[in-house]
């Protein structure tokens, strides 16, 4: 491509899972870089857009990236999930059936590192600053080609909240208001037919989009991966909280990592994994919900309790952002600049006790980001647990 240099070119790109918020930040980027005499290049497909660049200026790299204006980003601001699309690519570990065609007589080992290529692809398109807009797993490839030598500037995403160093990640409220939402809707369902409703909700590691629904009182219990409930344990509330209710039904938020007693992991659909070597989980709530309606007639007078068993899944990730998803990243988005502005890089925004700020991005490798059981859960109780909101933040247990 070999652009003249008259103009500094920022680079964005978008992976791991979609989330409402991320055309915002797209669209707070790139406006304010033009305005500030930048070019700015949008990365297709997250990572991969950058492995599968040919280095010929004749060849058709569309599929790869975009050249991104004021026009083409207004049109997409107010959708939800990213025009520039995405992926679970991994450079630093691509799988021999993986690499690009036009790299397979170079990289044919089982696992390949491309980052040579990718670097080399970076200057192809004449990019001087990055800014990858991902979870820990994006973002930790970041992390690599900072220290690597290319100037990174790293942007939080995940719906699972658990970008360690910041207390928000954008698409975390849409993810909660479409969980209140949801279990809202299926409550009607629950409270006609008497039943337990049992709702699967994203969260590998980390419980937050579990906790804060249940705290906001949309369910009466909730169960997360970073303790190991006890299902007899479970069932009991349950019913107490159906027999309880003048409604005569009862809530269960179940993050998909979550495990019980005598489950040794999490429960996974296949054995197959993605490039950061996670399987795809789902399921758990099924498990929960057939153990829990076997042991309902213990607690229930020897009579069994049927069950309403819903995974939210893409539902909650799906759709327009909400207030709080079209704010934070468009602050993100001028966060970013603000730096490039500076010379400053290796950095990640963050949202802080309330204030907008940055990091060393090395932040997302140093350590997780999970809830506090011992502050925020009760174990006893299997639901959010707190002494006092003062000078909490927002959204009380997601800061480190």
């Amino acid at each position: 491509m070999e652009q003249p240099k008259s103009k500094p070119i920022i680079g964005i790109l978008t992976g791991g899972g979609d989330v409402p918020g991320l055309n915002p930040a797209i669209r707070a980027i790139t406006i304010r870089a033009l305005r500030e005499g930048f070019s700015v290049i949008g990365i297709r497909r997250g990572w991969a857009g950058l492995i599968e660049i040919v280095r010929d200026n004749e060849a058709d790299n569309s599929h790869c990236y975009a050249v991104l204006t004021e026009e083409r980003v207004n049109k997409a601001f107010r959708t939800g999930g990213t025009f520039l699309h995405t992926s679970r690519t991994n450079p630093g570990k691509v799988a021999k059936d993986n690499v690009p065609e036009h790299l397979k007589s170079k990289y044919h080992k089982d696992i390949n590192d491309l980052t040579p290529e990718v670097i080399k692809n970076l200057a192809f398109l004449g990019i001087d600053y990055l800014i990858p807009i991902g979870g820990d797993d994006t973002l930790s490839y970041g992390v690599r080609l900072y220290q690597e030598g290319f100037k990174v500037i790293a942007i939080p995403k995940t719906m699972d909240n658990d970008v360690p160093g910041t207390d928000y990640c954008i698409g975390f409220s849409t993810c909660v208001t479409r969980t209140i939402a949801l279990t809202d809707m299926l409550r009607t369902s629950a409270g006609s037919h008497e039943r337990i409703l049992v709702m699967e909700v994203f969260g590998r590691y980390a419980g937050f989009t579990a906790m804060l629904p249940t705290m906001a009182g949309v369910a009466n219990r909730c169960v997360i991966p970073e303790y190991k409930f006890n299902i007899e344990r479970l069932t009991e509330l349950l019913v107490e909280d159906r027999n309880r209710n003048p409604s005569r039904y009862s809530t269960l938020l179940v993050s998909e990592g979550a495990t019980f007693e005598g489950l040794e992991q999490m429960v996974f659909q296949s054995n197959e994994r993605d490039a950061f070597g996670h399987a795809k989980l789902g399921g758990i709530g099924d498990i929960v919900s057939k153990k829990i309606k076997e042991l309902t007639p213990k607690y229930n007078n020897g009579k069994t309790i049927n069950i309403i068993n819903q995974n939210l899944g893409y539902l909650v990730r799906g759709g327009e952002p909400d207030a709080i998803d079209s704010i934070v990243p468009m602050a993100f988005g001028n966060l970013a600049l603000d730096l490039i502005l500076k010379g400053v890089h290796g950095r990640l925004v963050v949202l802080k006790n309330g204030r907008y700020d940055n990091m060393p991005i090395d932040v997302v490798t140093s350590k997780k980001k999970v809830v506090n059981v011992e502050r925020y859960y009760n174990t006893e109780r299997l639901r959010p647990f707190y002494k006092s909101f003062e000078m909490q933040p927002l959204f009380i247990m997601t800061s480190e």
